[in-house]
């Protein structure tokens, strides 16, 4: 039977497989309580009940309007590309969900352990866009269309930031590998050992760029409601919109687990007498999540001109400084080696 998996064809494919949904899955009926919860800390916030009847406190009611959308009526506007309008929500879940496969949860715990999954994970996110592109363009109507340009931009903004950011740590680590990335933050200082004290600034301008890069409030412009009534998504409903909103918070959650592997420390323990698990990295990714909701609960939302500007005249400058400093403390160990953790061990 041990042959069969590791040396046929078949049984290599019925492995990756079974892997696949092993990941994909439990996040799939995670998302489901993560936008319970986000609704929630949202209601608590304005001091109101929030979801409370579908289920014991209200715990079905995110399976309940997935029932919803999936027996409404699909409606496709008179003029539209159906093709692309019918592919573009589908590139969006699909490209949010493929960028798992490099996600450790725990030390082997990786669908694909690849030496380049930094790089994996910020090529695959670029093509995110093109979703909210390809949709915008094939409603064939100006409103979506100017709410996937508004993305497009926005994103790719963004994106810059969040790379120049991760080049920080890389340089740190001395892999792209986000297992490694993890395991050159086990020191003995426990949770100070963390990238999120050597590289504090940048933990801040990762969060916020996080923000704009997923399309969450206060950075919601390309669906702003007040302007572009729900922009690219305006002309979609049923199944497609469903597709479209699960990628979005998918994308969401797979940011959580970026911070929470970057500079929370991942599956490490916070203190060296309890040992690491899995457990860690969902508290963590919790946590970090709890953080969008409350964001998105208390942030007015940017002009758009404030939002380009932030991303261009502020960020840009600021990450690409941090690169710069990186770069000569780990040159040159500054401050005990604690920027070049390939050298010293942290």
């Amino acid at each position: 039977m041990t042959e069969f998996f590791t040396n046929t064809g078949l049984g290599i494919g019925l492995v990756l497989v079974g892997q696949v949904l092993l990941i994909m899955l439990p996040l799939l009926a995670a998302l489901a309580f993560l936008m319970y919860a986000d609704r929630k800390i949202w209601a608590a916030v304005m001091m109101r009940r929030g979801p409370n009847v579908v289920g014991v406190f209200g715990l079905l009611q995110s399976f309940a309007d997935l029932l919803k959308y999936v027996v409404k009526e699909v409606v496709v506007p008179a003029g539209a590309d159906r093709a692309v309008f019918f592919l573009a929500p589908m590139v969006s879940l699909v490209m949010a969900l493929i960028a798992w496969a490099v996600i450790p949860f725990n030390e082997g715990w990786v669908l694909s352990d690849i030496n380049v999954a930094i790089l994996y994970v910020f090529a695959i996110s670029s093509l995110e866009v093109y979703g909210v592109i390809m949709g915008g363009w094939a409603s064939n109507s100006k409103y979506p269309f100017l709410g996937s340009l508004r993305s497009a931009a926005q994103m790719i903004s963004y994106e810059v930031s969040i790379g120049l950011i991760i080049i920080g740590v890389i340089i740190s680590a001395g892999s792209m590998n986000l297992s490694a990335i993890v395991q050159s933050q086990d020191g003995a200082g426990g949770i100070f050992s963390w990238y999120w004290l050597a590289h504090f600034p940048m933990l801040f301008l990762f969060f916020i760029s996080a923000l704009a890069e997923t399309n969450r409030p206060p950075f919601d412009l390309p669906e702003a409601e007040s302007e572009l009534v729900a922009g690219y998504q305006v002309e979609y409903s049923s199944t497609p919109f469903l597709l479209f909103m699960i990628g979005e918070l998918v994308a969401v959650v797979l940011m959580c687990a970026l911070v929470s592997l970057l500079f929370l420390g991942g599956w490490l323990s916070p203190v060296g007498f309890l040992p690491d698990g899995f457990f860690w990295m969902f508290i963590k990714m919790l946590f970090v999540f709890f953080m969008f909701s409350m964001v998105k609960a208390i942030t007015p939302r940017y002009r758009y001109d404030q939002l380009m500007r932030l991303g261009w005249k502020v960020f840009l400058p600021m990450s690409l400084a941090w690169v710069v400093f990186v770069a000569f403390a780990a040159k040159f160990e500054w401050f005990w080696g604690v920027y070049a953790r390939w050298t010293v061990g942290g």
